[in-house]
C-alpha cells in the first residue's frame, strides 16, 4: 500500500460530514493526496470544464494509481472518464445519476446500499450499469437489507447514504486495494474474506483441505458397492482425539472468526468452556461421487468459462449447518442438503436455499441443531461447501441467483461482501457434510 497513490475528490467524500471514512483510508498506509478545491457540481449554474481541468492537473501532478469519490463527487468522475482525463482504477462511493455507462477496460468499484435516500437506485439498475463495463474489471459492492425474522426483526439493515459497512473490517481499504488487483476486483474481495478469519482457523481448513480430492486423505472405508442402502452409523467413523485431524476440525469449529457477529453467538467465556465430545468423518461415498464432484466440477468449468481462476478456499469453503435431520443429510445417497431436510427455508431472511454459517458459535448460540439429548449433547456439521462466485443475498432471491456474465449465474449468496457470516446455496450438490460434530456447552 505505501507505494500506491490515491488521489480523492473532496466534494461528496465527506472529509468532514463522514470524518471516520476519510480516517479509515489515511490510516491504511495509502499516499493519500487531495482535490479541495472545487465547488460543488450539484450547484446551480454549474460548469464542469474548468474545473475537470482542475483535477486533471492534479492527475499530471501526482500520477495516481486510483482515484476515489463519493457522493456529488461522482459526477466529476463521470466527467473525467468521459473526457478521457483517466483511464486507471477507481471507486466510486455512491452511484451518482449521472453515471449511466462504465468505460471499457477500466478496473472499477461502485459501492451503493440499499437505504440510501439520496441517491436510492434499484438493485437491477445497478447490475445493468456494471455489466456495461469490461468484463471481470468491474464490481458492485452492495450493502443490501436481510428479511424480517418471525420475531419481527431485521437482523442486518443495508447502507445509507454515508456507507457505515465501509468503514468496518477495514472494508474501504481492502476495496481500494481490490480494483487495483490485476486479477479483478471482484475475485480479490473474495480472497480477502478468508483474511476476517483468525490463524488458528485459516491453518486448520488449510491442512484439512478445500477440494474433495483432499478430503478423501482421510477416508478409512473401502470403496463400497454402488446401490447399497447403509444406516447413517455406517458412514460415521471416530476421529481419534489424540490425531492431527481431530486437532485441525477442533481449532476450524472452536476458533472464533476475527470480526464481531451481527448476528450473536455464545458467549465467549461459555465458548470457551465448551465441550467437544466427538468428531465423526462422514464417508457417504456415493453422495460424493453423484452429487458432490459433479458440481464441484461444473462451477469449476462455470468460473474459467467467466474468464476467473477456479480457487480452492475461495470457491469452496469450511461451514458449518445444524440441522434436527442430520441422519437424513448423512445417508442421503446423492444429495444430502435438500430444502425439507435439511430445514433451510425456515427463515429466509436472505433468499430461498440452503444456509450454511461461518462459524459454529453462531450455529450453537440458535435452534437450528434442534432439541438437546438426553445428555445435553447437540450435534451440528462442517462442511466442504462449493460456494463458487457469490453475490449479495436478497429476500427477493427464490432459487435463482442474478447473472453475472451470461449465461454464468453466481452460485451462491452471502449476508454481506464485506465480511460473510452466512452462506446460501441453491443447488444440493454445492455442499459435502465432512464431519459430524458433538458437543455440549
Amino acid at each position: 500500500r505505501r507505494q500506491k497513490r490515491v488521489l480523492i475528490i473532496g466534494p461528496g467524500f465527506g472529509a468532514q460530514m463522514n470524518p471516520a471514512q476519510t480516517q479509515v483510508v489515511m490510516q491504511a498506509g495509502f499516499q493519500v493526496h487531495w482535490v479541495h478545491h472545487i465547488p460543488n457540481p450539484e450547484e446551480a449554474e454549474f460548469q464542469m470544464l474548468p474545473h475537470v481541468s482542475a483535477i486533471r492537473e492534479a492527475i499530471d501532478q501526482v500520477r495516481p494509481d486510483l482515484i476515489m469519490s463519493g457522493s456529488k463527487g461522482g459526477a466529476y468522475t463521470v466527467a473525467l472518464w468521459q473526457m478521457g482525463y483517466w483511464r486507471g482504477p477507481t471507486v466510486l462511493i455512491n452511484a451518482h445519476p449521472s453515471c449511466t455507462e462504465l468505460p471499457a477496460d477500466v478496473p472499477i468499484i461502485i459501492t451503493h446500499g440499499d437505504q440510501d435516500p439520496v441517491y436510492p437506485r434499484p438493485r437491477a439498475e445497478l447490475e445493468a450499469l456494471i455489466s456495461t463495463g469490461s468484463t471481470n474489471m468491474c464490481f458492485l459492492y452492495y450493502s443490501s437489507t436481510s428479511g424480517t425474522l418471525q420475531s419481527g426483526h431485521t437482523p442486518r439493515v443495508g447502507d445509507a447514504h454515508n456507507m457505515a459497512s465501509l468503514i468496518n473490517f477495514e472494508t474501504l481499504p481492502r476495496l481500494m486495494e481490490s480494483v487495483l488487483c490485476p486479477e479483478g476486483p471482484e475475485l480479490h474481495m473474495m480472497r480477502t474474506w478468508l483474511d476476517r478469519l483468525a490463524p488458528p482457523r485459516m491453518e486448520a481448513e488449510r491442512m484439512l483441505g478445500y477440494t474433495p480430492q483432499q478430503l478423501r486423505n482421510f477416508r478409512v472405508s473401502p470403496q463400497r458397492q454402488h446401490g447399497k442402502t447403509l444406516d447413517p452409523e455406517d458412514l460415521l467413523f471416530d476421529v481419534p482425539a489424540n490425531s492431527l485431524e481431530f486437532r485441525w476440525v477442533s481449532n476450524a469449529f472452536r476458533t472464533p472468526a476475527r470480526d464481531a457477529s451481527t448476528y450473536g453467538t455464545v458467549a465467549r467465556d461459555r465458548w470457551a468452556r465448551m465441550h467437544l465430545v466427538r468428531i465423526q468423518r462422514i464417508e457417504n461415498q456415493e453422495q460424493e461421487e453423484a452429487g458432490n464432484v459433479p458440481y464441484f466440477n461444473s462451477v469449476k468449468n462455470s468460473c474459467e468459462g467467466m474468464g476467473i481462476e477456479f480457487v480452492p478456499g475461495v470457491h469452496t469453503r469450511w461451514l458449518f449447518h445444524g440441522s434436527s435431520a442430520i441422519d437424513s443429510i448423512v445417508s442421503n445417497p446423492i444429495q444430502g442438503f435438500q430444502p425439507l431436510a435439511s430445514g433451510s427455508q425456515g427463515e429466509a431472511v436472505w433468499g430461498r436455499g440452503t444456509y450454511f454459517a461461518r462459524d459454529a458459535e453462531y450455529v450453537a448460540a440458535g435452534p437450528f441443531c434442534g432439541m438437546p439429548a438426553a445428555d445435553g449433547t447437540r450435534r451440528m456439521l462442517m462442511c466442504l461447501v462449493t460456494t463458487g462466485m457469490s453475490c449479495a443475498g436478497d429476500p427477493a432471491h427464490h432459487g435463482i441467483l442474478p447473472l453475472r456474465k451470461k449465461p454464468h449465474r453466481y452460485n451462491s449468496s452471502v449476508d454481506s461482501v464485506s465480511s460473510p457470516e452466512i452462506f446460501i446455496v441453491q443447488h444440493p450438490g454445492a455442499a459435502y457434510p465432512a464431519y459430524a460434530i458433538t458437543f455440549a456447552c
